[in-house]
């Protein structure tokens, strides 16, 4: 690392914030002195442009950007143009991280020889109900750097935005460039990159407060069902990319195809539960481009569980898939 390479970038997307941004932006500065903070205001109609400009004034080494509006992936986007840290990390402005964990990372970092990917825990966070789900890696290793070969993770949990933070090099040999004015982007950001990535650590600590509440949340299941043709954009973009990127024999393909059909599982699901035929029909279609695109795949996703329930149309299944998604909603917290 350089003398002027600061240990991490961090990249603040910022649309309509204000409510809920200086709670973000304050866990964020107390580490300006390794962190180069970038705040990308995402054409706000509201104070927060003007709240931004403000922690600049007050921290002068603080790059805000003023964009017209191009959505969660325009900003990161942008805030990536200027990032130099050696590594990238990006938290929603209305999420938090821990102070003590945020210490900790960036001590971890500074001491460890460099690698591609650092992944820690995170919290969903319902400040409102008092409640609070950790999620945390316990299969993975602790204290050395691993490979592929050594991921291991419970079942229907993989690498979300919130638990990764990429080194800047991976970020920029994948040219990753995400979808302008879509929700859900943050998938093609934790799945395209990572066929660069090589070697990893974990670090046990609680980093990141993902805060679930807010009722136009793009994980608010009524949100989904009303933006349900990005999800699938999204998930559509991630089977072509898959079929066409991903080397099928390479140590990371298991972890990319099991992540693809996690993706593909949700969409359907959420897509089930929307009930009316329209939904029902836009699942089928998913599922044919999944065939065309890639019909080995296709294939295994139909011979295991998940793509053996969620791909079928009869009623009684859809039922059966509906009253699971809520049993994980209750035990995982996650909307």
């Amino acid at each position: 690392m350089s003398e002027a390479e600061k240990i991490m970038s961090i990249i603040v997307p910022c649309y309509n914030s204000a409510e809920y941004l200086k709670r973000c932006v304050d866990s964020l500065v107390t580490q300006l002195d390794r962190v180069e903070l970038i705040l990308v205001d995402d054409g706000s109609s509201d104070e927060t442009g003007a709240m931004l400009d403000a922690y600049q004034k007050d921290h002068p080494d603080v790059i805000v950007i003023h964009e017209e509006n191009a959505g969660h992936g325009g900003a990161i986007n942008n805030g990536l143009t200027k990032a130099t840290g050696k590594y990238v990390k990006i938290v929603d402005s209305d999420d938090w991280l821990d102070q003590a964990a945020y210490q900790q990372v960036l001590d971890y970092l500074e001491s460890i020889p460099e690698i591609d990917l650092l992944l820690c825990n995170y919290a969903y966070d319902k400040p409102a109900l008092n409640r609070q789900r950790v999620i945390k890696f316990p299969h993975l290793p602790v204290g050395r750097t691993f490979s592929w070969e050594e991921v291991k993770l419970r079942m229907g949990q993989y690498f979300i935005l919130h638990s990764v933070i990429y080194n800047r090099r991976v970020l920029d040999r994948s040219g990753v460039k995400l979808p302008v004015k879509v929700s859900y982007d943050d998938n093609i950001f934790v799945f395209e990159p990572m066929i660069y990535v090589q070697t990893m650590r974990y670090l046990p600590v609680n980093l990141y407060h993902y805060f679930i509440g807010r009722d136009d949340q793009s994980v608010n299941e009524k949100v989904m069902l009303r933006k349900i043709d990005q999800q699938i954009m999204i998930n559509k973009q991630l089977i072509v990319f898959y079929a066409s990127q991903v080397n099928k024999r390479a140590p990371y393909a298991k972890y990319m195809k099991y992540f693809l059909e996690a993706v593909t599982g949700v969409t359907s699901v959420i897509l089930i539960r929307g009930k009316k035929k329209e939904y029902l029909d836009k699942k089928d279609d998913l599922w044919r481009f999944l065939k065309t695109y890639d019909l080995e795949t296709y294939k295994s996703f139909k011979r295991r569980l998940v793509g053996h329930f969620v791909s079928r149309d009869n009623r009684p299944t859809r039922q059966m898939v509906s009253g699971a998604y809520l049993l994980l909603q209750r035990l995982y917290s996650f909307n």
